[in-house]
Parts: C-alpha cells; sequence; structure tokens
C-alpha cells in the first residue's frame, strides 16, 4: 500500500525544479499586490491530516514575510464571546496590498460545532449563511478570497495518521481526537461538503485539491493562488467609471415627507429643563446600570446636521453614565488604515464588551449621506449600503446590543443663527470651516439623502429617533426619554 501510494506522488526531483520558479512567481505576486487596490484572502482548509499546517508553513517558506501574515481562530476568549461572532473575523482582515492565510478560515469554527440534531443543523446553515454575506461583502469591496479545501479520501487519512503516529518527532501530531474524527469521517465529510456547497458563490468559490500527494498539493495550492490573483488584478485594473451622478434623486420619497412633517417650533425653557433633566438622567443611569448587569452592551448612533447639538447632546447623556464603561468615538475623516479596509471595518472594531457603551458621533451612515452626495462611492456600493448597514446593525441585536439612533433635525435657518454665532464667538470658531457652508448650499441633497437614510435603515431592532433640534434643551431631554424607552422595553 506504501509503495503504490509513493509511486503516484510526484518525483522528488520534479517538484524540486518547480520550486524555484515558482517561489519567484508568488514574490513577483507580491511585489504587485502592493500596488493593487485590494487585500487577498487566502482560505487553508480541509480533512484531517490533510495537511492544512503544512501548506501553510511551505507557503510562509516561499513567500516574502514582509507582505504576508497568517491569522488562525483558535477557541473564542472572553473578550469575543462578549461580542458578535464575526466581531473577531472583521478586526483581523487584511488592509488592501497585502495578503492573509486563514488555516481553516472562519469556517472551522462552523464546523467545529458537530450540529447533529435538527435544530442544531438549521443553526449551523444559518451560521453558514452569515459567513457567506460576511464574505460577499468583502468581495464586493474588492477583496480577492481564495478558498481552498484539501481532500484527503478515508483510507488515506488512516494512512497519514499512522504514518505519523509512527515516527517520534510527529507522533505529537496526533491525539485521541484526530483517530475518534477519523471514526466518524462519513459523518463530518458529509458536513464539509454541505458547509462547501452551501457557502461556494461565485465570487468567493471554494477550490478542492487533493492531498494524498504534499508535493503535488503544495504546487496545487500556490498555482491556484497565483491564477487567482492575475485573473482579479486584470479586472481589478479595468476603468469603472462613476457614470450619471444619482445621489439626490430620492429612492424612498416617504423619507423626505416624514423629515419634512417634524414639527420644529417646539420651547422648553430652562426652568422646565432643569426640573425635568435630572429626573431623565436618573432613570437613563439605573436603565443603562441594569443593561450591564444583564450584560447587555449599548451602541448609541448620533447623526444631524452641521450645528445640530449632536456634541452637547452627547456630553449631557453620557454624564449618566460611569465614564469607566464608555466610550464616545468621533468619526471623521477616515485615516488611511481605515480607507484600506471595507468601510465597515473601523465601525466593527469599536463594538462595546458586554455591558459596556459605545456612543459613535457621527457613524457608518456617513457612506449614504456625505459619501453618496460627494461622489467618495459609486452608486452601486452607497446603493447597497443600505441593506449592509441593516444587517450589521441585526447582528449586533441579534447578539443582544441594544442600538439607539438619532437624528437631529433643525431648520435651515437656525442652522444660519448658529453658523454665525460660531463666526462670532472666538471659544467656538474652531467649530466652523468652509466645509460646513459648502455642506449647506447642498441642503435640498441631504434632505434627500437623509429621507432615504430614515425610510430604508428604520428597523424594529433598530429604529430611528427623529429629533426636533431647533432648542437645544428640548432636543436633549427627547433624547434622554427615547433612549430610557427603548432600553427599558429591550430590557423588559
Amino acid at each position: 500500500m506504501e509503495k503504490a501510494s509513493e509511486e503516484r506522488r510526484m518525483p522528488k526531483r520534479k517538484y524540486e525544479a518547480r520550486v524555484p520558479g515558482l517561489r519567484a512567481e508568488l514574490v513577483q505576486m507580491q511585489v504587485a499586490l502592493q500596488r493593487a487596490t485590494f487585500p487577498v484572502i487566502l482560505v487553508i482548509a480541509g480533512d484531517e491530516a490533510s495537511g492544512k499546517g503544512e501548506v501553510v508553513n511551505v507557503l510562509n517558506g516561499w513567500l516574502d514575510p514582509r507582505g504576508v501574515e497568517t491569522i488562525a481562530f483558535h477557541e473564542p476568549t472572553d473578550e469575543e464571546r462578549e461580542r458578535p461572532s464575526m466581531w473577531r473575523y472583521w478586526r483581523s482582515l487584511p488592509p488592501r496590498g497585502r495578503l492573509a492565510i486563514y488555516p481553516g478560515g472562519w469556517h472551522a469554527d462552523a464546523l467545529g460545532e458537530e450540529p447533529r440534531s435538527p435544530r442544531e443543523l438549521v443553526e449551523f446553515e444559518h451560521t453558514l449563511e452569515s459567513l457567506t454575506h460576511f464574505e460577499g461583502l468583502l468581495a464586493n469591496d474588492g477583496a480577492l478570497i481564495v478558498k481552498i479545501w484539501l481532500r484527503l479520501s478515508e483510507t488515506e487519512q488512516r494512512t497519514r495518521l499512522r504514518e505519523l503516529e509512527s515516527h517520534p518527532d510527529t507522533a505529537w501530531r496526533v491525539s485521541p481526537d484526530d483517530w475518534k474524527r477519523h471514526r466518524d469521517y462519513q459523518r463530518l465529510t458529509s458536513l464539509a461538503e454541505r458547509m462547501r456547497r452551501l457557502t461556494s458563490k461565485p465570487a468567493a468559490p471554494w477550490q478542492v485539491i487533493e492531498a494524498s500527494d504534499p508535493r503535488g498539493r503544495n504546487l496545487a495550492v500556490a498555482e491556484t493562488l497565483l491564477q487567482r490573483f492575475h485573473l482579479h488584478a486584470r479586472a481589478a485594473a479595468r476603468p469603472k467609471p462613476f457614470g450619471r451622478p444619482t445621489g439626490t434623486k430620492p429612492l424612498r420619497p416617504s423619507g423626505v415627507r416624514r423629515l419634512h412633517a417634524l414639527p420644529l417650533d417646539q420651547r422648553l425653557s430652562e426652568a422646565d429643563y432643569e426640573a425635568k433633566r435630572d429626573k431623565w438622567l436618573g432613570r437613563l443611569n439605573r436603565a443603562v446600570r441594569e443593561a450591564s448587569e444583564q450584560g447587555r452592551s449599548i451602541v448609541w448612533v448620533f447623526e444631524g446636521w452641521d450645528a445640530a447639538g449632536k456634541g452637547g447632546a452627547i456630553r449631557r447623556l453620557s454624564s449618566a453614565i460611569d465614564a469607566r464603561d464608555c466610550r464616545v468615538i468621533p468619526i471623521a475623516k477616515p485615516t488611511d488604515e481605515e480607507k484600506a479596509h471595507h468601510y465597515l471595518w473601523r465601525f466593527w472594531r469599536h463594538v462595546p464588551r458586554a455591558g459596556r457603551v459605545t456612543i459613535y458621533d457621527r457613524s457608518w451612515y456617513g457612506r449614504v449621506l456625505v459619501e453618496r452626495l460627494e461622489d467618495f462611492c459609486r452608486p452601486e456600493e452607497w446603493r447597497r449600503a443600505y441593506a449592509e448597514m441593516s444587517d450589521f446593525e441585526e447582528q449586533l441585536t441579534e447578539h443582544g446590543i441594544i442600538v439607539l439612533k438619532f437624528w437631529l433635525h433643525l431648520s435651515k435657518e437656525e442652522q444660519l443663527r448658529r453658523f454665525r454665532h460660531r463666526e462670532e464667538t472666538a471659544y467656538k470658531q474652531h467649530k466652523i470651516n468652509a466645509e460646513d457652508w459648502r455642506n449647506r448650499r447642498k441642503w435640498h441633497a441631504y434632505e434627500v439623502a437623509v429621507g432615504d437614510m430614515l425610510a430604508l435603515t428604520s428597523k424594529p431592532n433598530a429604529p430611528w429617533h427623529l429629533i426636533a433640534a431647533n432648542n437645544k434643551r428640548f432636543a436633549r431631554l427627547e433624547i434622554l426619554k427615547a433612549s430610557c424607552e427603548q432600553i427599558d422595553a429591550a430590557l423588559a
């Protein structure tokens, strides 16, 4: 049996003759990748004893180590368990121009659950849907995803385990669990086939490579990576015209109507505000502490017109929360590091641990507001972002996170008054610049974009609260009330 197996393997001399040229091609690929506008994600998964670790080690030896990173997912840490399951995958993603190798990929976690009952299989398929959606987001953003499954027959797996076990230097690599999984080969193979079938999509297909011959396997993996890279690079190099601007045409007119229907003439005296403020701050403090005791984290999202009072509202809100458990994340123009990733990456990074609070001063909705209107992204990108952002929030709320979203709305006249006040007040002049005035000239276009945002992303799990902000005291009190009510309802 072993002799027949050796006869099927690639001769060592032929293998060694091919390796130097292949290594040169891989390094040239890395050089080209540095100039590319996309990352490369290489998943190496496969049957037990198929040599996944060996392939990863070989690739790391052939590639320039300065341009590659190997990322393995182990048993989730406490920090990872306290966040949605996709959090640890998002935060590990490579930037554009880099290659990351994932032994087992994110699929290993799903397969590791080894579902058996009908209920477990339903949960398994739900997890696979999430992984497929995740890969779709990355592929739509330009990432090259190469997924390789190393296949080993039941007979070859048994032979391989015995070979490893027979040598003192490799015996440690075989555990009782490995033999247990071998005895369950048929069921686990069927489960893996089911996983591949459900997660193989045109943008991220599975490539199955026979692993019985280690030399042939190594070459096949490298050649597959090179082939997929060159095809992807050629496609990415083709110019993609933006086309005619469509950012000012409403997708859902009901959103603008809701915006226009909001009465802005509410007034609240300072005395009335102070009489009610402490009551609602106390109630909010109790609600946040109750959420923390239940292990529920809270995410606040603040959007609104320039000078609508987001900063003041956040300061008032956060005064009721223990500063040790609360982070305010101001969102400005993305850094170079942030621009090198999917636009949701920088928001996933700040998802709070269980019982903690994150307040986003502006948020992922910039994709369908400023980026839409300033042509910072293509029409097809901001159009699909509504579903992408709603899915992001659904993942948060499914994990138990409470998501509160506020749009602070004020009149164009009130904004002008505040702009002028800022220009005339020395300690407020840093809050006003030419970009604020330029954005104001696009008021109608922004109304359309805000309306679409409200209509397309207000969901029962994460509704938009539309706040009349002409009177700052009234707006702050409304925010406190709405926050308390939504948190209490979520905890009931």
